[in-house]
């Protein structure tokens, strides 16, 4: 009843190194159970900071029903600036809560969680939105950052296996380290380009950015398929002119995301061709000759999905650090 663990970000990154496609399986359950309405998903909560518009701390709370049956909340930071120092730009907890009483039941280390959780869903979408596979096809990777390197990594569990990887960064450094990981970790051709065009121009493109406001004001071409994982580098103009499929249509439809100012330049929310659970259970169909952008605003079930499976292996492996009369009372007298 009163039990709570701590789960380091060691342990965490251990378990989330070996289970994958676990993950991939867990976040498209989650998807359709959110779909379904087993699931409790509020707006996330934004903390801003006058002097580092930048920077921001964000919570999440949520409550995912199925095979969970847990609350909780991520309390997750994005402070752009540290990778000038070498730090990760994000750092996270995750704490998790018994829905039979409310009462916390452990708090984990989520940086990990919430970059696994962010690339499952883009592989999940990547190989339901290009049902033909990824043979004779380019993926390009704009960004070449941590969630960048994740994505990747989750993209080859998931089977999508292109012929060969471009990959586009301001940072030529950090761009060259994803391209040579991608190598490394793949076995297939990865390269570097300092021209952003070239990207733009590959079959599947995945962006994974800190843009605050977009920048690509080019469509795309009807065979594309792109994971608008950062949300903030396309012009409306170039959502407006594709299939724009969502993970929640209200919680995309804000905070000055591509969708949302597409939104608000066409006056309504037309463009939107659906979810991806709408897709995945075969309720939403694409439209021929029309790329394909799917835009997640980042769920917080799913956060407590990954967390579940990640505490639960953590309590199987005895990575899970318990922690003693956590609770000042334990009874009501």
């Amino acid at each position: 009843m009163f039990d709570f663990d701590i789960v380091t970000g060691k342990a965490v990154r251990e378990i989330l190194l070996n289970s994958r496609s676990t993950v991939l399986d867990i976040v498209e359950r989650a998807y359709v159970a959110h779909e379904r309405g087993d699931s409790v998903n509020p707006d996330s909560y934004f903390l801003r900071f006058p002097d580092k518009p930048d920077s921001r701390i964000i919570a999440l709370p949520a409550f995912l029903g199925d095979d969970v049956q847990l609350a909780g909340i991520k309390w997750i930071a994005s402070f752009p600036k540290n990778t000038a120092s070498g730090l990760p730009r994000a750092s996270a907890v995750l704490v998790l809560n018994d829905y039979e009483t409310g009462y916390p039941v452990a708090c984990l280390e989520a940086a990990g969680i919430s970059a696994a959780r962010t690339a499952a869903s883009a592989a999940v979408a990547a190989r339901t939105l290009r049902p033909g596979g990824y043979p004779g096809t380019t993926i390009a990777v704009v960004g070449g950052g941590v969630i960048a390197r994740t994505i990747c990594d989750y993209l080859h569990a998931a089977g999508c296996a292109p012929d060969s990887y471009v990959v586009h960064d301001i940072d030529e450094a950090s761009g060259r380290a994803l391209a040579d990981h991608i190598r490394i970790t793949q076995g297939r051709p990865a390269s570097f380009t300092a021209d952003r065009d070239t990207a733009l121009a590959a079959d599947t493109v995945v962006f994974a950015t800190t843009a605050l406001e977009p920048y690509v004001t080019t469509p795309f071409r009807a065979d594309q398929v792109v994971l608008n994982i950062s949300l903030r580098d396309l012009a409306p103009e170039v959502v407006l002119a594709a299939d724009n499929i969502l993970d929640d249509v209200e919680h995309c439809l804000k905070a000055g995301t591509s969708p949302h100012l597409a939104e608000q330049l066409s006056g309504s929310r037309s463009f939107v061709t659906g979810t991806l659970a709408g897709v995945l259970n075969g309720g939403v169909t694409l439209t021929p000759g029309r790329p394909v952008i799917f835009s997640p605003f980042g769920l917080g079930v799913l956060d407590l999905a990954v967390g579940a499976h990640v505490l639960t292996q953590a309590r199987a492996d005895g990575t899970a650090l318990a922690v003693p009369d956590f609770f000042g009372e334990t009874s009501r007298w």
